[in-house]
C-alpha cells in the first residue's frame, strides 16, 4: 500500500530523527523540556505534520506532547473560534447546531 506523503511531513520526521540522534542521554529535564517547548512553536500546519509524524513513528511522548499543543489551543475557544482558528467551514444548518448543542449541553457549560 503506498502512502503519498507531504514534503512537509518528510521534514518534520526528518527533524525528529536529527534532533534524536544529536540527543545526549545525560541531557537535564530542563534541557528537554526547552527543547519540547521549542520543537511546537511551529504554525499549525507542521503542528499537524507533526502529530502524524509522531503517530506514524509511533513516538508515543512527542505524539502526547504536539495534541496536547492543539488540545492547548483549542482549550476555552467557542465553536466559532475554532472554526476561525483552524478554517473550518462551519456545514450544520442552524436546526443540526441546536440538535449538537443540546445533546451535548455539559460542553456548553
Amino acid at each position: 500500500m503506498a502512502h503519498d506523503y507531504s514534503e512537509s511531513l518528510l521534514r518534520s520526521i526528518c527533524v525528529i530523527v536529527d534532533a534524536a540522534a544529536k540527543t545526549d542521554d545525560k541531557a537535564s529535564e530542563d534541557d528537554l523540556k526547552t527543547f519540547d517547548t521549542d520543537l511546537v512553536k511551529v504554525d499549525k500546519g507542521t503542528l499537524f505534520d507533526l502529530i502524524l509524524a509522531a503517530n506514524y513513528l509511533n513516538i508515543k511522548s512527542l505524539l502526547d506532547l504536539t495534541c496536547q499543543t492543539l488540545a492547548d489551543m483549542i482549550k476555552g475557544k467557542t465553536p466559532e473560534e475554532i472554526r476561525k482558528t483552524f478554517n473550518i467551514k462551519n456545514d450544520f444548518t442552524p436546526e443540526e447546531e441546536e440538535e449538537v448543542r443540546m445533546e451535548n449541553a455539559w460542553a456548553f457549560e
